[in-house]
């Protein structure tokens, strides 16, 4: 079947928007999706966050990781950084991989999305690291001008330019600097605890946010020099072009569209409780 055939059954009328990535998607399934972008000693895989296809794409990576013997550790976005389960067998139940990693119904991050992919690492005896920022750094970050300077201007620019339009122009002017400094010190904590864990021969996952990922954005930007790392974008609906821009990816992984939500008026709703 070809890429654009492929593309079109898959997405519908949005899979047009896929077809410019079809140059470099993989072949749609998980082995021909690692045999585009292993070795590396490091796979960043970005995410929509509410598409369930793409957390079935994470836990599909680690088994077939595991399976080969290639997978050294799984850091998430969706635990802070400090957490983990090293100390667990990979017999131990839910309840204290979830202890483990600080992983409560308020966290904002629904186990029943993201706790088969978790599952997947522990069960086949890999640690599995909380990668995010602390909560309780945040407002430090916030108001630390010295993030401003890990990225380039225009990099800087993009970033508030991102967090101005994902809050739908809804935050005061003075709100955009802060914000864009937690998004660059939560790539920048990722990015630690992902090269901490590197193993020789061996990959580690790092599932996140598709804007945490992009190679011209996001903790590929924060690796040390010299650092390998490979990034995998999935997107409901498939990735759209941009104009007269380098890929922010190595590979990309289209699924179908997900029905249309209003996030604009979402956000104000909980802007206004």
């Amino acid at each position: 079947m070809s890429c654009e055939t492929a593309v079109s059954r898959a997405c519908g009328l949005v899979g047009l928007l896929a077809l410019a990535a079809c140059a470099h998607a993989p072949s749609r399934t998980v082995p021909g999706l690692l045999d585009t972008v292993l070795p590396t000693p490091l796979l960043l895989v970005g995410e929509q966050h509410d598409a369930a296809e793409h957390q079935a794409l994470q836990r599909d990576l680690v088994q077939a990781l595991a399976r080969r013997q290639q997978l050294g550790a799984l850091v998430m976005e969706m635990a802070e950084q400090g957490r983990g389960t090293q100390g667990l067998d990979k017999d131990a139940d839910e309840a204290h991989v979830r202890e483990a990693l600080g992983w409560s119904e308020q966290s904002g991050w629904p186990w029943p999305s993201y706790g088969p992919v978790v599952m997947a690492a522990v069960r086949s005896g890999v640690p599995v690291l909380g990668g995010n920022l602390p909560r309780a750094q945040m407002r430090n970050a916030m108001a630390n001008s010295a993030l401003d300077g890990t990225v380039d201007a225009g990099v800087l620019q993009r970033q508030r330019e991102t967090i101005r339009d994902s809050h739908c122009g809804l935050l005061p002017d003075s709100q955009i600097g802060p914000m864009t400094r937690i998004q660059l010190a939560r790539d920048q904590a990722m990015a630690q605890v992902a090269v901490q864990a590197i193993i020789p021969g061996k990959t580690v996952l790092l599932v996140a946010g598709n804007g945490h990922v992009r190679r011209d954005l996001g903790v590929p930007l924060h690796l040390p020099a010299g650092t390998e790392a490979k990034v995998v974008m999935a997107q409901a609906g498939g990735l759209a072009p941009e104009a007269s821009a380098p890929s922010p990816s190595d590979a990309t992984w289209p699924t179908p569209a997900l029905p249309p939500r209003d996030h604009c008026e979402e956000l104000k709703q909980q802007m206004k409780r």
